[in-house]
């Protein structure tokens, strides 16, 4: 057996209000759930981007608790990779530099056989630092 796809996506974040307000105000994102002081959760595409407050999700939950999830966290900044045509990396780019964000790295990605038919990607950070990118599918051959 294979999975079948990514279902959600987690990143860990010092501040949830100022996750909030970029992920929904400048990458456009639906809030889909919030629990202040621990998590902020949006739908992306047919997947979930989970946001949590490392500290808040580290310690083990309660032996009654409705939602058992283990705990988890990480420290440092974290990296994710939003799927975008060469077209829409152009307008990402326009739309997060009229942002006053700065864009990190701009290239296109050699070409290799199977694994990558090269592909644009462009780099950026969120207010906690986790490293984003907009990127070509057909940088993994896809």
């Amino acid at each position: 057996m294979t999975p079948s796809a990514i279902l959600e996506s987690a990143l860990y974040v010092t501040d949830l209000d100022a996750a909030e307000a970029f992920y929904r105000e400048v990458l456009g994102l639906e809030v889909i759930a919030r629990a202040e002081g621990r998590h902020i959760f949006f739908r992306c595409g047919a997947g979930v981007l989970l946001l949590f407050n490392a500290e808040a999700t580290r310690q083990a939950p309660p032996p009654d608790a409705k939602l058992p999830v283990p705990p988890h966290g990480a420290a440092g900044p974290g990296h994710l990779c939003f799927s975008a045509t060469g077209d829409e990396i152009a307008r990402w780019k326009a739309h997060l530099e009229a942002q006053n964000i700065d864009i990190e790295a701009d290239f296109e990605w050699p070409s290799s056989g199977k694994s990558s038919g090269g592909g644009r990607s462009i780099y950026f950070r969120d207010p906690s630092g986790n490293s984003l990118e907009f990127a070509e599918p057909k940088i993994w051959g896809m």
